[in-house]
């Protein structure tokens, strides 16, 4: 076993090598640019980028023709809430959401805000879930698109999709989802789901970096967008720009790979992360699951430990590599808005770790992992004498905490 280890696969995976085998060719021989329609090094890249589409179509049960590539979910995400809120606008412009969505979607609908869209942001449940019935509360006339992810990437609870989808088709109201989480980890049928619009990136499921895309549904509706990225007109007009070519060919390996491989995948995912969470539960106590227990990603497992500060139970796991439920990253010490919005208290929430299980994730890391958690918890335990307080029973919520003179 190689430290460091790596439990951080929600934030980005490792190429598989097989996807890399597949790339390889289209950077130097095969190098063609996929719009070129007058030789042969253009129809071959053309038709390696059309194979790619039809894995990506296969992988969430659409049609290829309904794939637009982009450079990531982040951009897809712009293409889908701006490119349906101005095309639609006449029609309505009123679009709902979630305050736990990833901050693509919220700074994207905050941008819609400032040019006079109207946004509702649903609270989910204590467990990150949304119900079907609060997004039939939220629904009103001049409601144009409902954008709610399909899993969370912090959490991992998984939102009842099927439901949510029949709800906006019964209602006549667009349903964008953002599969990035879930593309590749769970199934995802955007028939039987009942999906318009739906974006994912290839290097959350061991595809490359800088390649995403989104689907558009061609019927029952078809959906017309607003194109955010002009010149060209590739992509159907949807997305104008040189196509990467060996990114694409990266992520249809990817995808292929992925749905082959979906059902063993998610019962060893889940195994490592269960055996994970039982192994730390059975050795420390004051451990709280932060998501749905029931409704959740395989490989996600997002823990938060009482009495431990975040940042030092980090820096006492630094040979491991998590993230934090604080956003250490920015300049600002906020808890993450994804657990605020679940109602989880500040003090839980610094002190919450997101632990990313994947495909080449390790028992022996598993365990060795939950060696090191126990064994920093408990000592940073013993610095603290709220913990000491918390063992004899002590309701810390009800101590008078007098300033000294």
């Amino acid at each position: 076993m190689k430290l460091p280890i790596y439990m951080d696969y929600q934030a980005t995976t490792p190429v598989d090598p097989r996807v890399l085998e597949a790339m390889l060719p289209y950077f130097r021989t095969e190098f063609g640019n996929a719009a070129s329609r007058n030789h042969s090094f253009g129809w071959s890249a053309e038709e390696a980028v059309e194979q790619a589409r039809g894995q990506i179509a296969s992988l969430i049960g659409a049609s290829p023709k309904e794939i637009v590539f982009t450079s990531g979910s982040t951009e897809a995400i712009n293409l889908a809430i701006k490119g349906v809120a101005e095309m639609y606008a006449s029609k309505g412009k009123h679009i709902v959401t979630s305050q736990a969505e990833h901050k693509a979607v919220l700074d994207t609908c905050k941008h819609l805000e400032k040019t006079g869209h109207e946004v509702t942001y649903l609270q989910p449940d204590k467990t990150g879930r949304l119900p079907v019935e609060a997004v039939e509360g939220a629904l009103r006339e001049d409601t144009v698109l409902v954008a709610l992810m399909w899993a969370n990437n912090e959490v991992g609870t998984i939102h009842p999709i099927r439901e949510i989808g029949a709800l906006c088709h019964e209602r006549g109201v667009l349903f964008f989802t953002d599969g990035t989480q879930a593309a590749g980890k769970i199934p995802v049928d955007v028939e039987a789901d009942h999906v318009d619009l739906l974006c994912l990136s290839a290097h959350k499921l061991y595809g490359p970096k800088g390649v995403g895309c989104l689907y558009v549904r061609r019927r029952n509706p078809r959906v017309r967008l607003v194109s955010q990225i002009d010149g060209g007109g590739h992509e159907r007009g949807m997305r104008s720009g040189t196509l990467n070519v060996p990114g694409i060919v990266g992520m249809g390996a990817a995808c292929a790979i992925a749905e082959a491989e979906l059902e063993e995948s998610m019962t060893k995912l889940a195994a490592l992360r269960d055996d994970l969470e039982a192994r730390i539960t059975a050795s420390l106590d004051f451990v709280h699951l932060n998501g749905n227990r029931e409704h959740r990603l395989p490989g996600n497992l997002n823990l938060s430990f009482s009495y431990v500060e975040g940042e030092s139970l980090l820096m006492g796991i630094h040979d491991i590599a998590v993230s934090s439920g604080s956003a250490c990253t920015s300049a600002s010490l906020e808890p993450s808005h994804v657990l605020r919005s679940m109602g989880v208290g500040d003090d839980l929430a610094h002190s919450s770790i997101r632990f990313g299980i994947g495909r080449f994730t390790t028992k022996e890391e598993v365990d060795y992992a939950a060696g090191r958690v126990i064994e920093t918890v408990r000592r940073l335990r013993e610095m603290s004498p709220l913990y000491e307080m918390a063992q004899e029973g002590v309701d810390l919520a009800t101590v008078n905490w007098q300033a000294g003179h």
